[in-house]
This record gives structure tokens, C-alpha cells and sequence, in this order.
């Protein structure tokens, strides 16, 4: 931006020098120059105001229907529960918000216990590679959840292998004022608590700055598993796709929201902040646009770090019914 910004400053003074001069006009190039970096900082100002990068009113909400049955989590999603409940509307192009070339939806469920979220994904040539927790497996094919607090968001991926990995990204700003640097493993202070700091992946100029990312962090008594509808990493016959199921207990949650505290579990007409997601390896051919990364709600920027893009989960009592768009 400063060389843009050089460059418009020294057109402005060439062209003052080439405007024929009088005694009733004789231009200023001080004036000039100041104009220039007053419509300069303007620009910059509307340009960081353009926050979030999608509006609310393109940003989808699901509903989390309550359950009183048990969940056996083992990546089936075939308990009554889950045939009830609603499929989510199909994910989207992360950039674009143009539909994608494949399947993906999402389901949430909840107990006065857990967080129920499954995935439905439909993959033709089922693949992964990642087998050691924490391994980079957004460079396979996975699906993502992330779940927004006030002070802090909480990331989860998973591989067709079952491969888990995991980070808490804390706010700067929320760090020592919501108490978070007193809990055991996340005090970045030590020596041996593995934290660096994060300002996003594609977008740099989130008005909250810059997030605290602890790398090293599981979510506590989380329990998570993957079904393969087919036949994993073979390109001989076509499979039908792949599940998740994952269960959190509220009881590890509170950490998100430290400073300003809320119901957990969750009270019937609470809403929260999730996003779901889906990265591939692939592309569909062109002419289509297809970025790779797939969510419910997109974001209009390759970053899945912006929680004011998640879309809003509201959480129901057993006899609210369907998503909406």
C-alpha cells in the first residue's frame, strides 16, 4: 500500500508541473498532496470497514436439535436421532458461495452433555494419508469444525484415516483480561507450551487483530470417528463417500468464554457461532471456480478464521424441526 501510495503522490506533482500556469490559476502541489493522502487514508479506512467479508443476511443458520437418546459414536450416524434431524443445506465454494461439485452436509445434535455434530460427505475416490495426530492433514482431503467463544475459537479437522487436528486460537486483546493465561497449557509464558502468534490465513485486517494460537491443545474427553463408504485409498471402484461423528462435552467449553460467560449446557433458543467445513486436494475441471475449500456458509475469502462468518447455530428443544437458508 505505501508504494501505491508514493506513486499516487508523485502522479499528482508531475501532472501540477504540466498544468499550464496563469496569474489567475497556479496550482499548489502541497495542496495536491495533502488531497492525495486524505482520499488515500479515506480509501484505507472504508477498505478495513468492509467487515465481515460476507453480510449478515448471506449468512446461513442451522438449527441443533436437543436429543434424549444416547449416541454411540462410531461414525454411522444411523441412531433414530440422527435420520431425524435435518441435513443441513449443501456446502458451498468458500470464496464464491457457488454450489460445489460434490455432496457435503452437516447435522448438529445436543444433550445436556454434548455437542453432537456429524458429517455427511459424498467423495467418489475416498483418500487419506495422515495417520499421526496433529499431522498437516488439511493437505489431505478433510472436514473442519469451528466453534466461536467471545475470548476465544476452537478448531477441529479429521481425515478419512480418523487423523484429529486440533488448535485453540485465543484473541490478544482477551488473553490476560479473560484469565486465559492461567490455565494449565496455555500460559505462553513457559517454556513448554508450544504457542505463536496467528493474524489469519488469507484475510489480515480483522478489526480484533491478532489471536494467540496454541497448537498443541486438545479438546478434553472429545470423542470423534470416520465410516468409509467404500474402499479407502483405491481408485478401482467408486465409493459413496465417507461420515464423522463427534461428541464434546460443555463442561470443556467454558474456556471460549471466559469474560463473558455462558449457559453450558446451552438453554433452548441460545445461538452460537459454528463453522463447517470441507478441504480437498482436488478441484472441479474448469470453467468452474472452484477454490478447494467447501463450507456451509462461505466466507468470501480463502480464511476460515472469521468467526463473524460462522453461521449461527440455535440451539432446539426436541420438537423444533427443519434448517433454514
Amino acid at each position: 500500500m505505501k508504494n501505491f501510495q508514493l506513486v499516487s503522490i508523485g502522479f499528482l506533482v508531475s501532472l501540477a508541473r504540466r498544468v499550464p500556469t496563469s496569474r489567475r490559476y497556479k496550482p499548489n502541489i502541497a495542496v495536491l498532496v495533502l488531497v492525495t493522502l486524505i482520499h488515500w487514508e479515506s480509501a484505507v479506512s472504508i477498505a478495513q470497514d468492509s467487515f465481515p467479508p460476507v453480510s449478515e443476511k448471506n449468512i446461513r443458520r442451522i438449527q441443533a436439535q436437543k436429543i434424549n437418546e444416547s449416541i454411540s459414536i462410531d461414525g454411522l450416524l444411523n441412531e433414530a436421532a440422527w435420520k431425524l434431524c435435518p441435513a443441513s443445506p449443501e456446502f458451498v465454494d468458500l470464496i464464491s458461495g457457488k454450489a460445489a461439485i460434490h455432496s457435503t452436509a452437516v447435522k448438529v445434535l445436543w444433550d445436556e452433555s454434548f455437542l453432537y455434530v456429524g458429517y455427511e460427505i459424498e467423495e467418489p475416490f475416498v483418500r487419506a494419508k495422515f495417520t499421526e495426530r496433529d499431522s498437516p492433514i488439511y493437505q489431505d482431503n478433510d472436514v473442519e469444525l469451528f466453534i466461536a467463544g467471545e475470548d476465544a475459537y476452537y478448531e477441529f479437522e479429521i481425515n478419512a484415516l480418523g487423523t484429529v487436528y486440533e488448535g485453540l486460537f485465543v484473541w490478544q486483546s482477551n488473553y490476560e483480561s479473560s484469565g486465559i493465561n492461567k490455565l494449565p497449557g496455555l500460559d505462553n509464558s513457559r517454556a513448554d507450551v508450544r504457542c505463536q502468534s496467528f493474524n489469519g490465513v488469507g484475510y489480515k485486517l480483522h478489526p480484533r487483530g491478532l489471536r494467540w494460537a496454541f497448537l498443541d491443545w486438545d479438546f478434553p474427553r472429545a470423542k470423534t470417528a470416520v465410516y468409509v463408504d467404500g474402499t479407502l485409498n483405491n481408485d478401482a471402484d467408486r465409493d459413496r463417500g465417507w461420515s464423522v461423528e463427534l461428541a464434546f462435552p460443555w463442561s470443556e467449553m467454558a474456556l471460549l468464554n471466559m469474560s463473558q460467560k455462558r449457559a453450558l449446557p446451552p438453554q433452548p433458543g441460545d445461538v452460537w457461532r459454528m463453522d463447517f467445513s470441507r478441504f480437498n486436494q482436488y478441484k472441479e475441471a474448469p470453467p468452474a471456480d472452484d477454490s478447494g475449500g467447501w463450507a456451509l456458509s462461505h466466507h468470501g475469502v480463502w480464511d476460515s478464521h472469521i468467526p463473524e462468518c460462522f453461521p449461527f447455530v440455535t440451539f432446539a428443544d426436541e420438537t423444533t424441526a427443519a434448517h433454514t437458508d
